[in-house]
């Protein structure tokens, strides 16, 4: 950590290398990224150990260095770098991974709240952009994680911190069951939070450490799927009254007898863009996903009729 520029990434990279021979990967993180796309992948896929490992990774990471965000060159990955600093991190591997969080609140009293687990959905060419998150976590490891961010919010309370704060996990499959290990620290809110906040102001309910669950004021379950990263080139044109009518005509939108139904945001990036943002709320993880894929469905027929 406390990384500063392409001398201090390649020293890093190196001292990875050193300390775990087999390691294949690495990641390379600017201090001040959000959605996955402040990330870079280093792969010592073609390491020769005959070679010197520190000219190596100095006469090949311009090369080799793969940033994670489009139309970003090397060169302006490391302008960044040095402006705002960063970490370099092994890549964790294994055959079976996911991705998932816990968002956690110290009130002004210092007490932890852990208020919701996601797995989330990542997406690009090395897995490190976030695309959507399903809520709650699998039952297997939501309690887990969950008491991990209550750990870690215990401890971030001993040094006066107040507030919202969410923590990223990358968990592996194992033949002993799931190995989590925590990658990164947000003390602000982030892109789970307003799906959450979305869900809990339409059916006034709350999530339940210890069971893993979310049940509605009147004890229903409910679960999600969420994106703010819905994007096509064929949404482009489309305008937020277009959206809604898609929505009526397709029985997309949230029913709120039923407390079901998808619900809409990030409109405005529509029209010109492309880009807009759903959460798909159902009473089981199944029909929220459907729900999704319903409205993707609907809207690449749409979409596409309006672009032809």
């Amino acid at each position: 950590e406390d990384l500063r520029d392409e001398l201090d990434i390649i020293g890093a990279l190196v001292e990875l290398k050193r300390n775990n021979p087999q390691l294949e990967k690495a990641v390379v993180k600017l201090n001040e990224g959000f959605s996955g796309e402040g990330n870079a992948i280093f792969s010592f896929s073609d390491y020769d150990e005959s070679r010197n490992l520190k000219s190596y990774v100095r006469d090949s990471i311009a090369a080799k260095l793969e940033v994670v965000a489009d139309d970003i060159t090397y060169q302006n990955f490391i302008d960044k770098f040095r402006s705002m600093q960063g970490v370099v991190e092994e890549f964790i591997p294994g055959a079976i991974k996911h991705s998932p969080s816990v968002q956690c609140r110290i009130n002004p009293l210092g007490k932890v709240e852990v208020l919701s687990t996601h797995d989330q959905l990542l997406g690009g060419e090395s897995g490190q952009v976030f695309i959507g998150a399903n809520f709650p976590a699998i039952p297997e490891y939501a309690r887990e994680i969950g008491l991990m961010g209550r750990d870690i919010g215990i401890n971030l309370k001993e040094h006066g911190v107040i507030g919202r704060f969410g923590a990223d996990f990358i968990s592996v499959n194992t033949e002993k069951g799931w190995k989590h290990y925590a990658l990164e620290l947000n003390l602000r809110k982030g892109g789970t939070t307003h799906p959450f906040l979305m869900l809990q102001g339409l059916t006034v309910g709350n999530y339940d450490l210890e069971s893993g669950i979310y049940s509605t004021a009147n004890g229903q379950k409910r679960y999600y799927f969420s994106s703010d990263n819905l994007k096509s080139d064929v949404y482009r044109g489309l305008t937020p009254h277009d959206l809604m009518d898609i929505a009526i005509t397709n029985r997309l939108q949230y029913d709120g007898s039923l407390q079901q139904g998808v619900m809409f945001h990030l409109m405005g990036a529509l029209s010109q863009y492309g880009k807009l943002g759903v959460v798909c709320i159902g009473d089981t993880a199944n029909r929220a996903t459907a729900f999704y894929r319903r409205t993707v469905q609907v809207l690449n027929r749409e979409g596409n009729s309006t672009y032809s």
